[in-house]
């Protein structure tokens, strides 16, 4: 018997019910743009770390990290102790997220063709809701090419002043 390709057959289910399907994003769809992984931001501050504390930068931050600390790295526990406040975080974590201005000029930390995809599927009410984990703001730089202010909800509070998603 013949098979549909799953992908042919969710775009004839997205394409009858305009706004029914959601998408959930990882940072995958930002790793073209030369945004790095959580996991990469982890070990770049295991280096960093590293480096402070006086020694050679670890080939291996990873194994480095564990000797030491006797535990593995984790972003959150290395953002609590290094970026104490929500202001300090933002500033520390800007770099690895907004473009320099040559990184710009190069076109790197800006939005991708998956990002302008995105926003066009968006613009032509394919997609309503995007669920995603990722820190930069590439999707709503695509969106706002495209004429669209997207509602961003980051945190507790904007949830609940949030419109209804129906």
């Amino acid at each position: 018997s013949m098979t549909i390709d799953p992908m042919l057959a969710l775009s004839f289910s997205m394409s009858a019910s305009p706004g029914a399907y959601a998408l959930l994003l990882g940072s995958g769809v930002s790793r073209s743009a030369q945004i790095p992984t959580g996991w990469e931001i982890t070990l770049e501050l295991v280096r960093r770390i590293a480096a402070a504390n006086g020694g050679d930068v670890p080939t291996n931050p990873y194994e480095w990290y564990q000797e030491v600390y006797g535990a593995d790295p984790s972003y959150s526990d290395l953002l609590d102790q290094l970026a104490k406040s929500r202001a300090d975080r933002s500033g520390f974590l800007k770099p690895f997220f907004e473009p320099s201005e040559d990184e710009r000029t190069e076109n790197i930390k800006m939005p991708s063709r998956a990002h302008r995809a995105i926003a066009n599927m968006v613009a032509q009410n394919h997609i309503r809701v995007i669920v995603t984990t990722n820190f930069d703001r590439l999707l709503e730089q695509a969106l706002e090419d495209v004429s669209i202010r997207p509602v961003v909800v980051s945190t507790d509070d904007q949830v609940h002043g949030a419109p209804p998603l129906v």
